[in-house]
């Protein structure tokens, strides 16, 4: 009895240290919304100059959030002096994405660009939400 109630403390201090780690990974990102697609869950963090190449780095679910509209969505990113970068989801679907942006020329990120888009194809413009900005100050 007693082993069994040292290995149920045991487990739910790991399980304890593993959600606070995962808690404690970066900054929120509110959630991005236009109609049709949505990220959630997000956070975001600058990495220092000699981690990941000093990059902002991020992750969240990207979600089609009106499957019947036919449509895909994307995240665009653009890291301070370069254009933004397309991320694409997956129609119908929500996945989970993670990824880092930065620029070689520079030994860190300090501003950095999200949004949330809709891809309604060539004919019609595509919709965003606003965009967000982060600052590693």
């Amino acid at each position: 009895m007693k082993k069994a109630l040292a290995g149920l403390a045991a487990a739910g201090l790991i399980l304890t240290a593993a959600g606070t780690a995962a808690a404690a990974w970066g900054s929120p990102i509110p959630t991005l919304k236009s109609e049709g697609v949505r990220l959630t869950e997000g956070q975001y963090r600058f990495n220092p100059a000699g981690t990941n190449h000093g990059a902002f780095e991020w992750q969240g679910r990207l979600s089609d959030f009106d499957s019947a509209d036919g449509h895909n969505v994307y995240l665009q990113v653009r890291v301070e002096g370069h254009d933004w970068v397309r991320y694409y989801g997956m129609q119908k679907q929500s996945v989970w994405m993670h990824h880092s942006n930065w620029d070689g020329a520079q030994r860190y990120t300090e501003n950095a660009y999200m949004r949330a888009c809709r891809d309604r194809g060539s004919l019609r413009p595509d919709n965003c939400s606003p965009g967000q900005h982060f600052a590693n100050h």
